[in-house]
């Protein structure tokens, strides 16, 4: 079965699109006295321009343009317009990818770029670990990562490098909580919560799935009942301040997914992440 990926179709779309408002292109692409002096240093308009459009793409989304991508046409006039050539010089310059290479790679030693390596992908997986442990959001975790790799001038990999970078965080990241949840648990801490997952005595369904069951209407009798559930998950006795110790975030996220699941499919999980899951439900209830 393939891997559900972390960022929606339209989040890869935008992740690394060229900027193309007006107030952004004047921000990101508006060429300075030292820009226009390397940009010019190259003979021809096509290549004048090819080479200006890449300068743009590498500082701002801060990734190398595909051989088969062409550049937006609001870009390439935005450029022209600068530059003081035809925007249609582009599709001459787009055929010549031996250039296009050797642009690109002037252009990494002129603005001191450096090519995403595996070492930056273990270096970025262990910074953003921490993030991971407060979101699950891929587009927070991708749009953070983005950020830092421009700041340490590092060329901006395709978007599968980036979410694998970001999967890969989270992996981290939600092992960390599971151990922070599970930590302090004593072996009588995991046989009560054990027991959660077990039929009730002269009754059908699991200790659990009796205490998710609603409160009912305000009356004395679901009120009792009610008080008897809370009852019965203060008498796990878990540690305290259990749920200071990861992000509210994920443990509401914890929570919510296991309200989802049957005890059966609760006994069926690894036993790190069912001490971390079985709790999270009474903690948010408490």
């Amino acid at each position: 079965m393939p891997r559900r990926s972390l960022l929606t179709s339209a989040e890869r779309i935008a992740l690394l699109a060229v900027s193309l408002t007006e107030d952004e292109m004047i921000r990101h692409y508006t060429f300075s006295e030292a820009d226009l002096a390397v940009i010019r240093q190259h003979r021809g308009g096509q290549n004048r321009l090819g080479f200006a459009v890449q300068l743009c793409v590498l500082s701002y989304p801060g990734c190398a343009l595909s051989p088969d991508a062409q550049a937006p046409q609001v870009l390439l006039a935005f450029v022209a317009r600068q530059l003081r050539v035809e925007p249609e010089m582009w599709s001459q310059y787009a055929q010549r990818a031996e250039t296009r290479r050797e642009h690109l790679l002037e252009l990494q030693a002129w603005l001191a770029l450096t090519p995403f390596s595996v070492t930056h992908f273990r270096h970025f997986v262990e910074h953003f670990t921490d993030m991971a442990c407060q979101t699950e959001r891929g587009i927070v975790l991708a749009n953070a990562l983005l950020e830092a790799l421009r700041r340490e001038h590092v060329i901006v990999p395709a978007v599968e490098v980036t979410e694998r970078v970001c999967v890969q965080a989270l992996t981290q990241g939600t092992r960390k909580v599971y151990e922070a949840l599970t930590a302090s648990l004593t072996a009588a801490h995991q046989q009560r919560l054990d027991e959660l997952l077990t039929v009730r005595e002269n009754a059908t369904s699991s200790s659990l799935a009796w205490l998710r069951q609603p409160a009912g209407t305000p009356i004395a009798k679901h009120i009792l009942i009610h008080i008897e559930r809370l009852r019965a998950i203060r008498s796990l006795e878990l540690p305290e301040g259990l749920e200071h110790n990861v992000h509210q975030n994920r443990l509401l996220k914890l929570a919510t997914e296991g309200s989802q699941m049957t005890a059966q499919h609760l006994r069926d999980l690894e036993p790190l992440r069912r001490y971390a899951t079985c709790p999270s439900e009474p903690l948010c209830l408490l």
